[in-house]
């Protein structure tokens, strides 16, 4: 299944959810989205470039860094952060790690009206199935 279907495929299974996106954070490019309003282009390169900043921004990889080394291991193997919900006035938008390509994230926006844990389960139940269709 190519990676656009099975974007497409996760968000008919995520409750109320409105776009998604696979985003590969070590070059900052968007891989495949999918919404149901249209949006320019620049706004989407946005969106990878916020995902990557979440994900990896300075002040992030400095805590991870720290988390690391106050357990032992090796500063740049291991991360911390998986997941982040971020709720703005009218959407709730799911950021959520690759455990297989820890370099790449996969996006959910949804209306803010979704049962939240619903939105979480069915995001966590989509990672897998994406990057798999790379």
């Amino acid at each position: 299944m190519s990676l656009d279907k099975a974007l497409q495929e996760a968000m008919k299974s995520i409750p109320d959810c409105l776009a998604g996106g696979y985003v590969d954070m070590s070059s900052g490019m968007l891989l495949a989205v999918k919404t149901l309003d249209s949006h320019p282009q620049e706004v989407l390169d946005m969106v990878a470039a916020a995902t990557a900043d979440l994900f990896d921004g300075p002040t992030v990889r400095h805590i991870e860094n720290s988390f690391n080394k106050s357990r032992g291991n090796p500063a740049d193997k291991h991360y911390y952060f998986q997941e982040f919900l971020v709720f703005s006035e009218n959407l709730l938008h799911v950021f959520m790690r690759s455990k297989k390509y820890p370099e790449h994230a996969i996006c959910f926006v949804c209306n803010k009206s979704a049962n939240v844990g619903m939105v979480l389960a069915k995001s966590r139940m989509a990672v897998a199935p994406l990057a798999d269709a790379l």
